[in-house]
């Protein structure tokens, strides 16, 4: 049985103090992560700082025609959200295709972009891993690899982040917003999560005492021509071998804008503004999302299991953008592979 002491925040700077207070404490909201990793003795908070109940679910738009998500809405709320679907539909597309209907209703917002990563060595304390012990080794990288990542890796780490959400917030241009000791700061999702280099135990660049308060989506929602798709072993339940968020602005067959991210083969949502650039004003083929898959997946390095998804990326990537072009979203019943 773990030890821990358990208070309850009052609101956002009670939440801080308490962080700041108690620097081995973690916050608890939907607990859909962190409750597994305590049973599985990964994390052994020494404190628990209960944050469910901060008057963080609301929905807003912003000044400049997006929205402000608070960081505690529960991930169906946003899912089935008539702005949500309307506007952003992408991101309801990339929500729906994780998890259970249950976990989707406890898990927060934040939480989701918080989640650690899925792989088998990182729950197993028998085994090395620096993720858990830094400077203990990397137990993935000359063992069973095949869900791992493929690009963004080092000697150190090989671990994917696991979030659906994220991907498609990535691709869109989400912002994070943030509050801590030293005020209120936002930051672009792409630059939240980390990749391992030499400290891969460190998943966000998340301060010391911060807290997340709410994702703001941009004007720009690609309401028409986008397509979630995630490939995995089973059709249900089952975290992304590769999964792919794709969205364009089309002015005939021309692409005007395009946004690509990956999932399922980093240590975070991959993105390249190069493949996108790419795009920008060219004809929307198969050669094009071709090219641009090319871009995505350049640098990618492929361990002894997992050769496979390099492929596998690079066909999603051009299955997505196809089917984002002629506004076509990947349908749930097409998702699983033999």
């Amino acid at each position: 049985m773990i030890n821990f002491q358990y208070s309850r925040a009052a609101d956002v700077a009670d939440a801080i103090l308490l962080l700041t207070a108690h620097p081995g404490a973690k916050l608890i909201a939907g607990g859909t992560n962190l409750i597994d990793l305590m049973k599985k003795n990964v994390e052994q908070p020494s404190w628990l700082i209960d944050i469910s109940r901060l008057p963080l679910r609301k929905i807003e738009e912003t000044a400049d025609g997006g929205l402000r998500i608070g960081a505690l809405l529960p991930n169906s709320d946003l899912a089935y959200h008539p702005l949500i679907e309307q506007r952003y539909p992408l991101v309801a597309s990339a929500i729906l295709a994780g998890a259970s209907a249950q976990l989707r209703n406890m898990a927060s917002v934040g939480g989701n972009l918080m989640q650690r990563t899925r792989c088998a060595y990182f729950y197993d304390t028998a085994t090395p891993c620096n993720k858990r012990t830094p400077g203990s080794g990397c137990s993935a990288i000359d063992g069973l690899n095949r869900n791992h990542a493929i690009l963004g890796t080092s000697a150190a780490c090989i671990a994917a982040n696991p979030s659906d959400m994220s991907v498609a917030l990535a691709a869109l241009g989400a912002l994070v917003h943030i509050a801590g000791p030293s005020g209120e700061r936002t930051m672009a999702l792409t630059d939240f999560h980390r990749l391992p280099g030499d400290t891969p135990h460190i998943d966000t660049n998340l301060d010391t005492a911060e807290i997340i308060t709410a994702i703001e989506l941009p004007r720009r929602g690609f309401a028409h021509n986008y397509s979630y798709l995630k490939v995995r072993d089973r059709l249900s339940y089952a975290f992304a071998l590769v999964s792919v968020a794709a969205a364009l602005e089309l002015e005939g067959n021309a692409i005007s804008e395009a946004r690509v991210a990956l999932g399922g083969v980093a240590h975070k949502p991959w993105r390249s503004f190069e493949a996108e650039a790419a795009l920008r004003g060219q004809a929307a083929t198969v050669e094009h999302f071709s090219h641009a898959a090319d871009l995505l997946l350049q640098g990618a390095r492929a361990s002894a299991h997992n050769g496979f998804k390099v492929e596998l990326a690079r066909r999603a990537i051009v299955r997505t953008l196809m089917q984002a072009a002629s506004a076509t979203p990947q349908s749930q019943a097409h998702k699983k592979i033999a």
